[in-house]
């Protein structure tokens, strides 16, 4: 049984279009991830630290921050490490980021010991605290009397 040619083109291009999809999804998603590490798991990752693209938390460290337009040099600190962080991006730090803030760094590590972030989060612990529930003061009131029907 002989496939007539039109059906044979068509056959080819949906494979073609196929694989091209599928190879898009596997290269996206590669591209796409990163890693977590803490700071001292970074500093402990050897080479392989300078190929990966990665998420670094810590606390910003007091009076390390410089500011250049929408850059932005500081210093993150975790459990005894530090890590100097150099922050070039699209947009501005955000407004939470201070001194004493807690932020997390999207980049990559680079050979001269600095971070190099793309993407910067950040947050004031005291602002998104829960705030203290107000005293249950219902029991301080008088009973009210129930109103004859």
């Amino acid at each position: 049984m002989k496939i007539p040619g039109q059906t044979f083109r068509i056959g080819a291009a949906a494979v073609i279009i196929l694989g091209t999809i599928i190879y898009l999804a596997i290269s996206g998603v590669q591209a796409d991830k990163s890693y977590y590490v803490t700071i001292g798991e970074l500093q402990a990752m050897g080479n392989k630290a300078y190929t990966r693209h990665l998420r670094v938390a810590g606390d910003v460290a007091a009076n390390s921050i410089a500011r250049s337009g929408t850059n932005a040099q500081f210093v993150l600190t975790e459990q005894g490490h530090t890590l100097r962080v150099s922050y070039q991006g699209i947009e501005p730090p955000p407004d939470t980021f201070k001194d004493g803030s807690q932020a997390l760094a999207m980049g990559t590590y680079g050979r001269d010991g600095v971070f190099h972030a793309t993407e910067l989060q950040a947050k004031c612990a005291s602002k998104y605290a829960a705030k203290k529930p107000a005293p249950n003061t219902a029991s301080l009131q008088s009973p009210v009397a129930p109103v004859p029907r």
